[in-house]
């Protein structure tokens, strides 16, 4: 699916909406004095400090592909300047191991506190829904910050991560012992490795999404005013001349213990259960180390075999990627399942985008037909349910048993065993 996200129209509806309450809905410009404005905006949204000039032309360059979408104030004392912002562009998401699904992507998600009771928040993601659904886009995603927003709109969990802090000192490495070599690179050539990398690792993982451009030089330390950007390291792991893993990680001291360094995995993207346990085993035998760290993990990495007490790890779970479908059958279709199913659907939408009953058929194989059906179904549950379940990570009956699914309970089981995931959904980087 090739659509340019800045080609797209604003949605009407918003457009009425927000000139009734006498605020304006824009395109902003990705270059020029409009994107100067719209930057500082989605900083102070997300109380970051005021960008610089080079931080503003870097970014610049990052968001070059994406839909930048203001609202503004004609009463203000800068009329131009954004008191709501939004941005989105089309991307993908991965549903099965090598298939993938086009995803209408919103980040920069901003209301000024001035402005704040507004509905201006509505009118910008139903805006965006509504032009994602209009442009042929079958489902919708982000992650968020504040996660009692979204539900509202449809959005729900679907990708859980996991952050991991593990004392070293009580965690002996009892994992494999590759036999690729590790080697470090300097920092400059880390987005170019592991952009590579991680582009054919994320086909592989339901719940990724490709990086943005930018996205490693962030990671790497090498955006403009990166916080202790000197400090950060990286190694490739290699089999034979090809990279299979790259590390990003940096070191902070432990104070008066020197060691009790903390190395802080920025990026651990690995392809193959050897470059995994090679780049873990690197950071968790470190020399001077007492703590390693990290976050966007997978809720069942395997490292927790790998070390000889599990309980020198602290393991905290927490919803990261969150999905909001739009086109029922073309979601359902999109994936493979566990076992036939047979099942018809009803989905409940405040949108009304998502709203209908269809009747899901999948084979022995796998693969499965959608179409509109009529009479009574066998399911019940609103659009942010179907959400969450969609790519095997939510059980349908942990949904049921929470008052968002209705169906019983033979009908709940078939449900889990067909939806369940050969590999756990997992996201690792923010969009």
């Amino acid at each position: 699916m090739t659509v340019d996200a800045r080609d797209l129209p604003l949605d009407d509806t918003s457009t009425t909406a927000l000139a009734e309450r006498g605020l304006v809905y824009r395109r902003m410009a990705n270059d020029g004095a409009e994107f100067d404005v719209f930057l500082p905006a989605v900083a102070r949204g997300f109380l970051d400090e005021e960008p610089t000039a080079e931080q503003i032309a870097e970014s610049r360059a990052a968001l070059v592909n994406r839909r930048l979408t203001a609202v503004t104030d004609p009463h203000a004392a800068d009329p131009g300047a954004p008191v709501a912002t939004i941005d989105a562009w089309a991307s993908e998401v991965t549903v099965d191991p090598e298939r993938v699904l086009p995803m209408w992507a919103i980040s920069g998600v901003t209301v000024a506190p001035t402005h704040r009771r507004r509905g201006i928040a509505a009118a910008m993601l139903g805006g965006e829904l509504r032009t994602a659904a209009a442009a042929g886009f079958p489902l919708a995603g982000l992650t968020v910050t504040e996660a009692t927003i979204y539900g509202r709109w449809g959005f729900s969990p679907a990708v859980f991560t996991a952050d991991w802090r593990i004392d070293t000192r009580r965690a002996a490495w009892t994992g494999p012992t590759p036999t690729g070599r590790l080697e470090f690179v300097a920092r400059e050539q880390v987005p170019e490795r592991i952009a590579a990398l991680h582009e054919r690792v994320r086909r592989a993982q339901p719940g990724a999404v490709p990086a943005y451009p930018g996205q490693w030089r962030r990671v790497a330390g090498l955006r403009p005013g990166t916080e202790n950007a000197l400090r950060i390291r990286a190694v490739v792991y290699r089999d034979g001349e090809v990279d299979r893993g790259v590390l990003v990680y940096a070191l902070a001291d432990g104070g008066d213990d020197y060691t009790a360094h903390e190395l802080r995995i920025h990026a651990l993207v690995a392809d193959g259960p050897d470059a995994h346990a090679a780049l873990w085993r690197f950071a968790i035998e470190h020399d001077l180390v007492a703590t390693v760290t990290a976050s966007l993990r997978p809720v069942d990495d395997p490292v927790r075999w790998m070390i000889s007490d599990q309980r020198a790890a602290r393991v905290s779970v927490t919803d990261h990627g969150w999905l909001r479908v739009l086109d029922v059958p073309a979601v359902l279709a999109a994936r493979t399942y566990a076992r036939p199913l047979s099942v018809v659907f009803a989905v409940e939408d405040p949108l009304g985008l998502a709203t209908g009953v269809w009747r899901l058929e999948a084979g022995a194989a796998g693969a499965a037909h959608v179409a509109a059906a009529v009479g009574e179904p066998d399911v019940r549950a609103d659009v942010g349910a179907l959400s969450s379940a969609l790519l095997g990570g939510v059980r349908w009956s942990a949904l049921a048993a929470a008052g968002r699914v209705r169906a019983d309970a033979a009908v709940l089981a078939a449900l889990d065993a067909a939806f369940a995931a050969a590999v756990t959904p997992t996201l690792d980087i923010w969009y």
